[in-house]
């Protein structure tokens, strides 16, 4: 993968997810830690940006009354609103300070569904810059992560999704979405993984070892 043809998604980031006092914090705590996917993805951002790898944030925002929604939600986005989350201007939909974006990052506007693609200029913005590749990070792993790796598979993308920098709501749901899910619809990495491909470690340490006759 050429680092100036891929972007690294994060979706989701912020505090009402990420940290304590966040409204869902609880919620994602435990599969946070158990795949240490916030240290993780600071590690991933920090490397991607000095190999010149797009950092695109996705956070999700709504006004305090949700009029951007049905009058009736139901499912994820009822929890949304029951929980009173990720209201703009609130320090719960703000991106935790260990990811704060840098000049040179893009903050995508307009999420207001599962979707990464679905009501935001995502899709547009990557083939303007000329992307093919997108890896993707954060929040729910079978939810947003996944709603949007499945539309940057149809959409003709070569979709990662980075296994060790996803959380969810219990263990379980982690293990189905990275095992069954993900692999129809995307190349799971671990962040490691990727940050090698990517860099063309893989490449060297292949030929290194006499599998690449080229």
């Amino acid at each position: 993968m050429d680092p100036k043809q891929t972007a690294l998604v994060l979706i989701e980031y912020q505090n009402d997810f990420t940290s304590e006092g966040g409204t869902l914090h609880g919620a994602v705590k435990q599969v946070m830690e158990s795949t240490n996917m916030l240290a993780n993805t600071v590690e991933t951002v920090k490397k991607a940006r000095e190999l010149g790898i797009t950092i695109i944030y996705e956070p999700i925002t709504f006004t305090d009354d949700y009029h951007e929604l049905t009058a009736e939600p139901y499912g994820i986005l009822k929890g949304v609103v029951d929980s009173k989350s990720f209201r703009k201007g609130s320090w719960g939909a703000e991106i935790i300070d260990v990811l704060k974006p840098e000049p040179q990052d893009i903050v995508i506007e307009g999420k207001r569904g599962l979707c990464g693609f679905a009501s935001t200029n995502l899709d547009f913005i990557l083939r303007s810059r000329g992307i093919n590749n997108i890896a993707l990070g954060g929040f729910l792993t079978n939810c947003c992560v996944e709603s949007t790796m499945r539309s940057g598979y149809e959409k003709g993308y070569n979709v990662v999704t980075l296994k060790d920098c996803t959380a969810t709501l219990s263990e379980e749901e982690q293990r189905m979405a990275v095992e069954k899910n993900y692999p129809m619809f995307s190349r799971p990495m671990d962040h490691n993984d990727f940050l090698a491909e990517v860099s063309g470690e893989k490449q060297v340490e292949t030929r290194s070892r006499g599998y690449d006759n080229n």
